[in-house]
């Protein structure tokens, strides 16, 4: 509950600035300390924790990302400046250094990506290009050699290193092995129990024939 408020105070704020930006161009000392104080306020909330939280909540937000469609170019260009600023480059590079966050902003953007090569592969256009441009002996030859080559490796290799440090890896690898442990946990969990049954019914045979002895 106390996220989502936040949520509502951080995109509040958000517009406040924008408009403020926009409209901003009478010289106004009053106007501009306002703004001044309301982007301090917004970059300080985004250094919490909670700001991060309710960061990421408003990214994965549907119908957020459709109602933020900005066609005008004072709101992109207010938006871009309030963004390249340095107080705000600093605001980001600390939140880049939180993992938790780095893997949502890539998760966000890893969704568009794959939908934007859907598209492109089944776009009967595309597909045609594609095919003629593999058909094509001069394309392959190239292809060849850029992939035999010591650069393309020494490329290959920083990009396996990248994927290895990469969060979104580094937070499916360790899901893979959790998962692999609970499940041998539970294997030799069960394995043990049908142990101690068979030694309880081997302990109760030998007792039961020593009874009969006597």
């Amino acid at each position: 509950m106390v996220r989502r408020q936040l949520c509502t105070v951080l995109l509040s704020l958000s517009f406040f600035i924008i408009l403020t930006a926009c409209g901003g161009g009478g010289g106004n000392s009053e106007s501009e300390g306002e703004y001044d104080s309301t982007k301090k306020m917004v970059v300080d909330i985004l250094q919490t924790e909670d700001g991060k939280k309710a960061l990421r909540e408003i990214m994965h937000d549907e119908e957020l990302k459709n109602l933020l469609v900005m066609e005008s170019d004072t709101v992109k260009n207010a938006v871009n400046e309030a963004l390249t600023s340095e107080e705000s480059k600093k605001s980001w590079e600390k939140m880049f250094e939180d993992p938790e966050f780095v893997k949502t902003y890539a998760q966000s953007i890893s969704d568009e990506q794959k939908n934007l090569m859907k598209d492109l592969m089944n776009d009967s256009q595309f597909q045609k290009q594609m095919i003629e441009l593999l058909n094509n002996p001069e394309v392959t030859e190239q292809m060849l050699s850029v992939v035999k080559s010591q650069q393309f490796r020494a490329h290959l290799e920083e990009t396996i290193q990248q994927t290895l440090q990469s969060p979104i890896f580094q937070a499916k690898i360790e899901e893979i092995l959790l998962k692999a442990s609970q499940e041998q946990s539970k294997s030799s969990g069960s394995s043990s129990e049908s142990g101690q049954e068979s030694q309880s019914g081997e302990s109760q045979s030998d007792s039961g024939s020593s009874d009969s002895g006597n």
